[in-house]
């Protein structure tokens, strides 16, 4: 098996959304000083490699820990814009930016998440029908097409969360 890790490292200053919260982070406690270390973070809950809950853009949608954690992990596939078909039942990513176009083809479809370079109105069409988008993914072009791989994207546990960072992984089954 192959684990391809698809997230963005979070490190102070790290760009972000504009108009979003800076991210900072603090050395707090030392080996000298405490004789362990410790880190303070500061930032938004859209940071870096995240999930958006679909409350992130619908009042009063379902909120991060209202969701099962089954949403935020299964059998994905990487799809392509002008791919005829893609896949049902499974999570599906875009190495390819993808606007609102695609919108009525994932909504029939109805994959439990979706991810990628996703526009903001194709982000909140999907939000708005419940299915959970990830952002910020780095590296899906190292994805295998074609063929299967799971994904595991855990959010926080953030009462009330509207989105969370995650540790994006997709886990590639190679033969021996």
């Amino acid at each position: 098996m192959r684990v391809i890790d698809l997230s963005l490292p979070i490190a102070d200053g790290i760009p972000v959304y504009p108009g979003d919260p800076e991210v900072k982070v603090k050395i707090t406690h030392t080996y000298e000083s405490h004789t362990w270390e410790l880190r303070q973070l500061s930032m938004g809950t859209h940071t870096g490699t995240h999930v958006d809950a679909p409350s992130h853009m619908h009042p009063g949608a379902a909120t991060l820990d209202e969701l099962p954690l089954e949403r935020f992990f299964g059998a994905s596939r990487l799809a392509r814009s002008e791919d005829p078909t893609w896949p049902q039942g499974r999570g599906l990513f875009f190495a390819e930016s993808v606007g609102l176009e695609s919108f009525e083809r994932l909504a029939a479809l109805r994959p439990p998440f979706v991810g990628g370079e996703l526009s903001e109105e194709l982000e909140r069409a999907l939000l708005g029908i419940g299915i959970v988008t990830y952002t910020g993914l780095h590296g899906l072009e190292r994805l295998p097409g074609g063929t299967d791989f799971m994904f595991y994207g855990f959010p926080l546990r953030i009462v009330c969360g509207d989105g969370s960072p995650v540790r994006a992984v997709a886990v590639v089954e190679t033969e021996d």
